[in-house]
């Protein structure tokens, strides 16, 4: 059983069709709080008005509200065999960052985001608030072999394309037209070398201030931008 928190979340929860099991809240007299409300009791959730204590050991900005639901579905590579836009995750352990990247691939229209099982974040309560609900409208597939995904990737006709600092191509001069899948790695050590061997091409974000690296979050959103700024910007 998942749990997710605060008020943007549960709404896009609830309206993404999500099954929620019981609802756990704090009354309060604001109209975002009556419209969960309103609509958890049209759809028959249990809901449990509760004070303040019920939420002391949480350690994140609940707003008050709180909800249970099934437990993440991950998708197989699979399930996405009409995906034209991918955007692939390295060692990111942050769930802040799991869930900003997310929220940021829906906003781009990426078709997936896809995550390693080993040395990754997970879905958690923080990757739900973080995404601000987008998690549920976009597939995150989970793989057991990021390189060999990659691999499978480019037989499927993906062009791939590793972020790295340290690389001569720059993410503005390079064509991302068609099927792209992006790679992204942590803020420390960057893609993992074999990783960065399976990508067909290594770019960078040009930087001109003192800062040279940027967090993975931010860096996935520039990239992203410039897929669909060379794509025509197309929905």
């Amino acid at each position: 059983m998942d749990k997710i928190y605060g008020r943007k979340p549960i709404l896009e929860t609830i309206d993404a069709g999500i099954k929620i099991h019981k609802a756990y809240i704090i009354k309060q007299n604001t109209p975002i709080v009556e419209k969960i409300i309103e609509k958890l009791r049209a759809k028959n959730v249990e809901i449990k008005f509760v004070n303040k204590d019920f939420f002391d050991k949480i350690d994140m900005n609940h707003q008050g509200v709180m909800v249970e639901v099934d437990s993440y579905n991950y998708k197989s590579i699979n399930e996405i065999k009409d995906a034209k836009r991918l955007i692939l995750l390295d060692k990111i352990e942050d769930p802040h960052n799991l869930g900003a990247i997310i929220r940021s691939a829906e906003s781009f229209g990426f078709d997936a985001v896809i995550i390693p099982e080993r040395r990754s974040a997970k879905v958690t309560p923080t990757v739900y608030k973080t995404s601000a609900g987008a998690i549920n409208n976009i597939d995150l597939v989970m793989v057991k072999n990021l390189n060999k995904t990659i691999e499978k990737l480019k037989e499927n006709g993906f062009w791939v394309y590793g972020l790295a600092g340290e690389a001569t191509s720059k993410l503005s001069e390079t064509d991302l037209s068609g099927k792209v899948a992006l790679v992204v790695g942590n803020e420390a050590d960057g893609i993992s070398r074999l990783t960065r061997e399976k990508c067909d091409s290594l770019v960078k974000i040009p930087m001109i201030g003192k800062v040279n690296s940027l967090n993975a979050s931010v860096a996935s959103a520039i990239a992203m931008y410039e897929v669909i700024r060379d794509n025509g910007e197309k929905s």
